[in-house]
């Protein structure tokens, strides 16, 4: 897992002006592959956080899972926020095994893409949910195919499968999505996406990245332009916060922000705070409710025209904490991807 989240680093680093250059849906804002460089190097940089590090070394999930959490915490734009759901969701079933086999790649694949695509209030296909659609597919066909067989050969070969089919979704994202077929581009979250999964391959299996998985890809040669730099500014602003609320609460919250923009992306950050448990008073309270509904932390992120009403909705609902407002027009981080590109880490 240190090894993967490392070469995602370094390889989201090194691609992030070329993801930036091709970024322009859900808004040509041009910095998916910052914001997914910033978000995964948050999740590598947790290996080396002392409470991450008591975590069981032994044990694949439960490292994955701590580094899932810091993720989220620190989870930048639609990408990152994806990544971060996708890094969650895929420890799950991995916790409490010592090593990655491949029916466990399938069902920790197949757990990410469902939960990524339920985080979405309006998830569509052409973007790096079909991609992570497409290789936990590919995953869990692969592992039908060989029975199960949980032998570091049969990982190998869905290790293979996925990227395969990774590599296949994201060509197809062209033609799925009006924006990137009229500028004749891939997804750029897609290719994050696709680079991410090939990092696990290369770390599991010891082999060199395929850098030739991205020849061909229309968009992504070094002399293309920047094709969000032509469309026009977006509008807006991006909201993003943590914060505690109970199931019921937490669907008021989403669909309040779906009436209010778009790009709802909403996803659990740990387990629940609670239940309270049974009312203590005795039979003298039946009128009362006698428990009190789970409490979760949750990572919220949308589009907005204007911060004002999304907050305040926010807070009708609860305390939110490191709310964070940007721009949509503007880069995050103006010069980081500059500084990045073509720089090894």
């Amino acid at each position: 897992m240190k090894r993967w989240l490392g070469k995602a680093e370094t390889t989201l680093g090194n691609h992030s002006d070329r993801l930036n250059a091709i970024n322009i849906f859900p808004v040509a804002d041009g910095d998916t592959g910052t914001n997914l460089y910033l978000t995964v190097r948050s999740a590598a940089a947790s290996f080396a956080d002392r409470s991450i590090a008591d975590e069981p070394v032994n044990d694949v999930g439960a490292v994955l899972a701590a580094a899932g959490r810091v993720a989220m915490e620190q989870a930048r734009g639609n990408s990152g926020t994806l990544f971060a759901v996708f890094l969650c969701a895929m420890a799950e079933p991995l916790v409490g095994h010592t090593r990655l086999s491949a029916p466990l790649l399938a069902v920790a694949l197949n757990r990410a893409q469902i939960r990524a695509w339920s985080a979405l209030s309006e998830p569509v296909p052409g973007t790096m949910l079909s991609v992570l659609e497409a290789a936990a597919r590919a995953a869990g066909e692969c592992d039908s195919a060989h029975n199960g067989d949980d032998s570091n050969q049969a990982l190998g070969l869905a290790l293979d499968a996925a990227v395969n089919a990774a590599l296949d979704a994201v060509v197809q994202t062209e033609n799925q999505l009006a924006p990137l077929h009229a500028a004749h581009v891939v997804d750029a979250g897609g290719v994050g996406m696709l680079l991410i999964l090939d990092c696990l391959r290369s770390a599991v299996l010891g082999e060199e990245l395929q850098d030739e998985l991205l020849d061909g890809l229309h968009g992504y040669d070094l002399q293309d332009p920047h094709i969000h730099a032509g469309m026009p500014d977006d509008d807006g602003v991006e909201v993003m916060c943590t914060i505690s609320l109970s199931p019921l609460d937490a669907a008021t919250l989403r669909q309040r922000l779906d009436e209010l923009g778009d790009s709802v992306i909403m996803s659990q950050v740990g387990s629940a705070n609670g239940p309270s448990g049974p009312n203590d008073g005795g039979d003298d309270d039946d009128d009362d409710e006698d428990t009190a509904e789970a409490s979760y932390r949750w990572r919220v992120h949308v589009h907005v025209p204007e911060a004002e009403s999304a907050v305040a909705v926010i807070r009708s609902l609860g305390e939110p904490t490191d709310i964070s407002v940007s721009q949509l027009s503007m880069p995050r981080d103006p010069g980081l991807p500059a500084a990045l590109h073509g720089h090894e880490y």
